[in-house]
């Protein structure tokens, strides 16, 4: 199941900002959590260790189970080019992740809980479930219950969280609602991750 913890703790684990997953940042204690965190004397990692913060990150900022990312791995091997472009390809095209970095949720959970509610059109028809993946030329809407929450609101009226990447287009007659222009390329991913340790991890 997606993470439901604390997810600064996360954030400072994993040493990288995932803007996915929560607005906060681990600047006021830029070491892992635990006893252990602020050691200067902590031990090499290993290469496993390595690749699986790599996966790890990548979980925790879309806010997909270890199934899920599996499937999409496997998917993303059959899929021509580059495995690592194909797999964040997809994940990107989710539809919960389009709403996020459309900027009408701050977080992926909170975009996910827009789509499941059935606050989110696409082409004009109600769509609820969050992995589904969004196609180019594609328009992406709020309902009018949506439009009126204060969250929502809030959210539309400061702009997307991350820049606003380049696969997407907002309409500049109507805040709420954008559209996919075009694929999602490796550059669009809004944080740092070695999408060759993820490869290297499900190769195994």
């Amino acid at each position: 199941m997606a993470h439901r913890g604390p997810r600064l703790k996360v954030v400072r684990r994993l040493g990288t900002v995932l803007p996915g997953l929560t607005r906060k940042e681990s600047d006021r204690k830029p070491y892992p959590p635990g006893q252990h965190g602020q050691s200067r004397t902590r031990r090499r990692k290993s290469d496993y260790r390595v690749q699986l913060e790599e996966k790890q990150k990548v979980r925790y900022h879309y806010g997909v189970t270890e199934s899920q990312l599996r499937r999409y791995f496997a998917r993303a091997t059959r899929e021509p080019g580059v495995t690592g472009d194909a797999l964040f390809a997809m994940l990107e095209r989710r539809l919960d992740n389009v709403v996020f970095r459309l900027g009408f949720a701050p977080t992926i959970p909170a975009a996910r809980q827009l789509v499941s509610h059935g606050h989110v059109k696409v082409n004009g028809k109600r769509v609820n479930r969050p992995a589904f993946l969004v196609d180019p030329g594609e328009a992406i809407a709020l309902d009018a219950r949506a439009r009126i929450m204060p969250s929502v609101v809030e959210s539309v009226e400061h702009g997307p969280q991350v820049k606003l990447p380049s696969y997407l287009e907002l309409d500049p007659d109507d805040k709420y609602t954008g559209r996919v222009i075009s694929t999602p390329s490796r550059p669009d991913v809004p944080f740092i991750v070695d999408q060759a340790a993820i490869v290297e991890f499900y190769a195994k």
